[in-house]
Order: C-alpha cells, then structure tokens, then sequence
C-alpha cells in the first residue's frame, strides 16, 4: 500500500502542478507560496525524482510565442542500425525539441520522430533539408504545425 502524501508534500504538489512560474526564481518562489525555504522544496523534488515518483519537472513552452511561428513533426524512416547515431545527431539540433523513437509498421515505415521548430516556413524547410543531407537520411515526411493546441499540465489536487 502507498504512504499518504503529507501536508508538505500535498503543498508541494499542489504549488508545482500548474506548471513552473515565469520568473528568475521560481524554485524560490514556489518555496516562499508554500512557506518552506527554497532547498528544503528542491530535496523533496529531489527524493520524489529519486523514488521514481516523477520524471521531470520543467517549463512548458509555447513556441509560437517564443517567436518559432513556424514548426513541423518530422517523422524519418531510419535502418535500425543506424537509430542510435540518426537519433543522437537529430537530438542536438539546435531547432529541434523533441526526438523520439517509435515502432513502425506496414501502413507507417517512419520509425524516428523530431518536431522542428523555426520563425519561417523557409527557415522549417532550410533545417530539414539540412538535417536529410546531413544524417544520409532521404526517406522522411513533414507534418506542419497548423495550430498550437492548449497545453496544460495534470491536476492532481484540487483546492476546495
């Protein structure tokens, strides 16, 4: 059986589930919210990482705000020899945020996922076709960001 969260962690939790705030301290402002000192906030985060109770705990971003108005889930059908050097070059891309792996199958050959993020359409494509001649990978479709969908993050307490 699980262990209860304790009035601390309820707090914490609470603070941190609508996401981080906009600030040059967050952590501390967090902390000061709750009334606990900003380490103590940042040794709990820490022992809840290291008991696996979360994975992360980061900003979400809106790209189209942060002046990338422009943004496309890449998929690329890369040789599974080949997945761990295509996937570690993609990843350190400057224009990319995200670079995955997924099982393809017959309707969907695509096996390595990347959404680039760039201020123009030419700028998307100049990327891409970068990353292509790049990485020897050719066999690759765009999916184009038409619009940015709300991002909001879990509620796991709510305040009566």
């Amino acid at each position: 059986m699980k262990t209860p969260l304790s009035s601390l962690e309820r707090d914490i939790l609470s603070a941190v589930q609508y996401g981080m705030p906009v600030s040059r301290s967050p952590y501390r402002d967090i902390a000061d919210k709750i009334g606990i000192s900003p380490e103590e906030l940042l040794e709990k985060l820490r022992e809840w990482k290291a008991e696996k109770k979360i994975r992360r705990l980061g900003a979400i971003v809106n790209h189209f705000q942060m002046g990338h108005g422009a943004g496309a889930m890449v998929v690329w059908k890369v040789p599974k020899s080949e997945v761990d050097r295509v996937g570690d070059f993609f990843a350190m891309v400057p224009k990319v945020s995200h670079a995955y792996l997924r099982p393809p199958n017959e309707q969907w050959p695509y096996n390595l996922y990347t959404m680039v993020h760039a201020s123009s359409d030419k700028e998307l494509q100049e990327t891409v076709n970068a990353m292509s001649v790049e990485s020897g990978i050719t066999e690759f479709r765009q999916l184009k960001t038409v619009r940015e969908l709300k991002k909001v993050p879990p509620i796991y307490i709510i305040e009566l």
